[in-house]
């Protein structure tokens, strides 16, 4: 063998190891959350039709060169069923820091709360995406040293990944020198050896960037799960803020998971910000109470449950009166009563069975229905969420419902929701949030109230409509209007139930029109209080 060269076996088995690692370098990953074709469209799809998130993207890009990639790992542990995370020995060391995100969140307290509402439902988990803005942005600013020392660590892999190519290239071209006996020339002999050596240099780097990276990531942990679980904490109440929201106005969680990205979100918008969005809560508590009180109601009773008399209406009997049928011995008893009149039964005050025909919901919105109350409620606000519980009212026993908002008598506008279609929440929106100011006419909004009755009578020969008059102001009404009502009343065999909106010093000052109008009237001082107009929902 000459000396200047050097047999081909020989240089191959010292490059081995890097000809191995040229080949078939190890899989790096830039995503912490395993995810399927179809998470990734959904994530894609979320992203492009979302500004805010792209937005916050571009705001986290100044931190963090793979923000768009942090924040699709953190939508995807909320939007999967069932996240799962890769192992980090899988991971690029530049995006260990994603892994260690999703981690901490998934493991934080509120997360399982969060994961509740989000699972499955874009919106939901891009919502949550952006509710932890801020705690990204500060977990990002205080890991800036695990992140600089994990991009030197990718950088110093990616090095040592070349020099390992290089080591395969500077050996291909050796044994292409070699000849007929597997000798290898000098030149390519000196060329495989500082190959090798360069590729010892980058793996030595590497493995010291590798341990630098994992001790700054060590420091930044306790930091990250306290942002983690700050961030969590945020999502899951904003989350559950919006879901509450919607069903306060009534929105199902089946009507918003299938609405477009954009009108979904353009409605929560508007539901935050819109005129009666800080009653929100009120709306909802009204809702609730009007559907317990319909849960409530006692079959065939001829109105409000008020006591206890004697009769022998089989229907209204007493339990304790029935449970006398168990003893043989009292049977007789039980005849001898029924027979006499003298069993006890449920009395009730006032009020016909319900009705057939359509409700219809007067609503004052004249200026001093702006007026605050005790709570800090206005009185537009009560008003308007008794009117959207009628609204329930009438969807529940398929009746048409109308909304009639007045002030003066220029001033009406009429919102109108068959029983026989959806009641679009935008339509519900505009109805609740309409304000005429102005001053107060009864005439022409209660005028309205029977022309549509009257309509609907002739239409569909419906009779006994509710109209409820909600109001905290009194006015005039002339005898011709009064005796042209009457007519009118009397032929449709409707009802009407007024509502005084009022603190006590303005109650009397409402009652005397008022009283001479109405079948069934209630004076509400207490705003705070959805349960005193209770038994209005038992009866209409």
């Amino acid at each position: 063998m000459d000396e200047q060269t050097h047999p081909l076996d020989t240089l191959t088995r010292r490059a081995g190891r890097w000809l191995a690692r040229s080949a078939a370098p190890a899989e790096r990953h830039t995503t912490a959350v395993v995810a399927d074709p179809y998470d990734r469209v959904a994530w894609r799809d979320v992203y492009a039709q979302s500004a805010a998130l792209r937005e916050l993207a571009a705001q986290l890009l100044t931190r963090h060169a793979y923000a768009p990639g942090l924040l699709a790992d953190v939508f995807l542990c909320a939007y999967q069923a069932a996240p799962r995370l890769r192992d980090r020995a899988v991971m690029a060391p530049s995006h260990l820091l994603h892994h260690q995100v999703v981690a901490a969140l998934t493991q934080s307290p509120d997360f399982a709360a969060l994961h509740r509402d989000t699972a499955g439902d874009a919106y939901a988990a891009a919502l949550a995406v952006l509710a932890q803005s801020s705690a990204l942005r500060g977990l990002l600013e205080r890991s800036r040293e695990a992140r600089e020392r994990s991009g030197r660590a990718d950088q110093a892999r990616q090095r040592a990944e070349a020099a390992a190519a290089d080591v395969g290239e500077a050996l291909r071209q050796a044994a292409e020198a070699a000849g007929g006996q597997g000798e290898v020339p000098a030149p390519a002999v000196a060329a495989v050896r500082r190959a090798v050596e360069a590729a010892e240099a980058a793996e030595d780097e590497a493995r010291r960037e590798d341990g630098a990276a994992a001790q700054a990531m060590a420091a930044a942990v306790p930091g990250i799960r306290s942002a983690a679980r700050t961030a969590a904490s945020a999502a899951a109440e904003a989350v559950r803020q919006e879901a509450a929201l919607m069903r306060a106005w009534g929105v199902e969680a089946g009507e918003t998971e299938r609405m477009p990205f954009d009108e979904r979100a353009r409605l929560a918008e508007r539901l935050r910000s819109g005129r009666l969005a800080a009653w929100a809560d009120l709306i909802g508590r009204f809702r609730q109470m009007a559907a317990g009180e319909r849960a409530r109601r006692v079959e065939h009773a001829t109105g409000e449950l008020v006591g206890v008399t004697l009769g022998d209406d089989l229907s209204r009997v007493i339990p304790s009166e029935l449970a006398v049928l168990g003893v043989p011995e009292l049977r007789a008893v039980f005849a001898a009563r029924y027979a006499a009149g003298e069993l006890m039964l449920y009395d009730s005050r006032g009020e016909q069975s319900t009705g057939k025909g359509a409700i219809v919901a007067c609503v004052d919105t004249s200026h001093s229905m702006y007026a605050e109350g005790p709570g800090g409620i206005t009185r537009e606000a009560w008003s308007k969420a008794c009117a959207l519980a009628l609204l329930d009212q009438a969807r529940q026993a398929g009746r048409d419902f109308v909304g009639i908002l007045f002030s003066a008598a220029d001033k009406l506008q009429v919102f109108r929701f068959p029983a026989g279609r959806p009641a679009p929440v935008t339509e519900v929106l505009d109805f609740a949030e309409t304000f005429l100011g102005g001053g107060t006419d009864f005439q022409r909004p209660l005028g309205t109230a029977a022309k549509i009755l009257e309509e609907e009578f002739d239409d569909a020969s419906r009779a006994r409509g509710d109209i409820v008059l909600i109001t905290d102001d009194a006015c005039e009404v002339s005898e011709n209007w009064t005796r042209a009502w009457n007519a009118v009343k009397r032929r449709l065999d409707f009802r009407l139930f007024g509502i005084a909106v009022a603190t006590p010093d303005t109650a009397t000052a409402t009652g005397s029109v008022l009283e001479s109008l109405c079948d069934n009237l209630r004076t509400v001082d207490d705003l705070t209080d959805v349960h005193t107009t209770a038994d209005l929902f038992r009866v209409i």
